[in-house]
């Protein structure tokens, strides 16, 4: 009898883990009239609320990469959700349109924050997300921007940026930065200098933000993409995937998110 009902409580514990999965749902949300096309993943095995996570896409826009990671981050037990910065789900082939794309986007910092709100709005209204319980990651211009959203005081519990840029007209004011703050940069990219990190540093102390800066021995730009390398080959750019550095700061991501979620 014993052994029956021993089986039969395995039996059950093994239908819920083959019937849980990560949900993916294409979403639609808008601003000021544009059409924006986002990706939602979350695990429904997760009981109850837990904290909304947004994935700000590299300057190629929103594609496979950043739907990767919102199901890894869901898969982590976070409601996810891959945002589109451009508007209408487009996304480049070439650098000359990423640039373009990229630029009329981070180059106007309104139209940014109103795209960025837009998203957290989306997210936080979803049933699986704690609505006080938000951070936010990117990857190159992702990277940048969701430094900038941290800089204009959207009240977020913490930010990671990934290989993106840490250089801003719009410097951090003391006091306004609710986020904590997390950059991975890797130590030989090009696109981020010496001097810009020095300014980077000052900036956030002296507008009092908790924030850690870590360098990635070895790493160039993109280091987190495993597609770097075949960009690099044919666009002819200073980018390299490197193993090591994605997963130390993937990592080190999870450990921030134990830390401002706990």
């Amino acid at each position: 009898m014993k052994n029956i009902i021993w089986l039969a409580a395995v039996l059950c514990l093994l239908s819920a883990f083959v019937q849980a999965e990560v949900k993916t749902q294409e979403v639609t949300y808008k601003d000021n009239g544009t059409e924006l096309k986002g990706y939602l993943a979350y695990d429904d095995a997760v009981q109850g609320k837990r904290p909304g996570i947004l994935v700000v896409h590299e300057w190629w826009g929103h594609n496979a990469y950043a739907r990767k990671r919102a199901r890894m981050l869901a898969k982590l037990g976070y409601t996810a959700l891959a945002v589109d910065m451009y508007g209408d789900g487009k996304t480049a082939d070439h650098p000359e349109d990423a640039g373009k794309f990229a630029k009329a986007v981070g180059g106007n910092l309104p139209l940014a924050k109103a795209r960025f709100l837009a998203a957290l709005n989306l997210l936080t209204a979803h049933e699986t997300v704690a609505k006080d319980k938000t951070a936010a990651i990117g990857y190159c211009f992702g990277g940048g921007m969701v430094l900038q959203m941290a800089r204009q005081g959207i009240d977020l519990d913490g930010v990671v940026s990934f290989h993106g840029s840490v250089a801003t007209s719009i410097p951090a004011e003391k006091g306004k930065v609710k986020a904590r703050v997390l950059v991975y940069n890797g130590a030989d990219d090009p696109f981020v200098t010496a001097e810009q990190i020095t300014a980077f540093k000052q900036e956030m102390a002296n507008a009092g933000v908790d924030y850690e800066f870590v360098s990635l021995a070895g790493a160039k730009h993109s280091f987190t993409n495993p597609d770097a390398d075949s960009f690099a080959k044919k666009f002819n750019m200073p980018l390299a995937y490197n193993k090591n550095a994605d997963e130390q700061s993937w990592q080190g991501m999870q450990v921030f998110f134990n830390k401002i979620f706990k």
